[in-house]
């Protein structure tokens, strides 16, 4: 499903491009971005990815968009502003009727989320790890043993063996997609591959083409993983480019450096 079909940045100009976000976007003459049911936004570090999943946030008042800080670079919020100026199409629904809203659980998930409840995890870890310690010393280990027998012992052994190995085996961010994701949603995810390891990276990318493909969900993804940008059924959009052009996953100068980087050692693997 498609909800938002069509979003055009702000095209107004102003005196002074030093002032965020238009330091970030200006120099490029974007075309109206046409989206699918996944479309990638792509770039390397400093291409504006997250600041236009958060201008398209804003001007669609999602759960989860990230006002600026004023103290940086005054008492105006110039984001805000700029979103105000944008404009965007919607899509139509299964009986080609146009959309009016978009669906109201909708929202946009940032990498500084998913980290933080992966540090959330990490620190209930060291916290039960404790509690089991000073069980130990306090009870003695045979006493400490027979209580973790009980009801509440078994409780609070599962809730650590729980974050132990949620944090150690690089789960959590999929865990936290899947408990936050619902179906027939637009979702932006800034770099959801943050903490995943390549075998995970894939298995999320999968995992959203099905949840696009069979749920009705939208994605608008900003990433320059090469993994998931290899598995993604995407639009991709290279924000590298001066009008943001639509490139193939294997165009993309980030992708193209890993396999040139793992060609130029080939005769390790052969």
């Amino acid at each position: 499903m498609i909800y938002l079909k069509t979003f055009k940045l702000s095209d107004n100009k102003i005196s002074n491009y030093n002032i965020y976000p238009y330091s970030v976007l200006k120099n490029k003459e974007p075309d109206v971005f046409i989206f699918e049911n996944i479309v990638v936004l792509y770039g390397n570090n400093g291409s504006g990815k997250s600041t236009l999943l958060n201008i398209i946030a804003h001007k669609l008042n999602l759960k989860g968009k990230e006002r600026s800080n004023p103290a940086v670079i005054g008492s105006s919020s110039y984001l805000e502003d700029y979103a105000k100026e944008c404009k965007y199409e919607l899509g139509e629904n299964e009986n080609g009727r146009k959309i009016i809203n978009i669906p109201e659980n909708s929202r946009y998930i940032k990498s500084e989320e998913i980290l933080y409840e992966i540090r959330k995890i990490q620190q209930d870890a060291v916290l039960q790890e404790s509690i089991e310690s000073n069980l130990a010393r306090e009870r003695g280990l045979e006493n400490a043993k027979k209580f973790l027998e009980t009801d509440e012992g078994e409780k609070q052994f599962d809730r650590f063996q729980f974050a132990q190995e949620k944090y150690s085996n690089g789960e959590t961010t999929m865990q936290i997609l899947e408990d936050n994701i619902e179906p027939d949603n637009l979702y932006l995810l800034d770099e959801p591959e943050v903490s995943l390891s390549p075998q995970n990276q894939v298995q999320l990318a999968e995992k959203i083409n099905e949840m696009s493909r069979f749920l009705g969900v939208q994605f608008i993804i900003a990433t320059h993983s090469p993994f998931m940008l290899g598995i993604l059924n995407a639009k991709i959009y290279n924000l590298d480019t001066k009008n943001y052009e639509v490139q193939k996953w294997y165009e993309l100068e980030n992708v193209k450096y890993f396999y040139e980087f793992f060609k130029s050692k080939r005769n390790y693997f052969e």
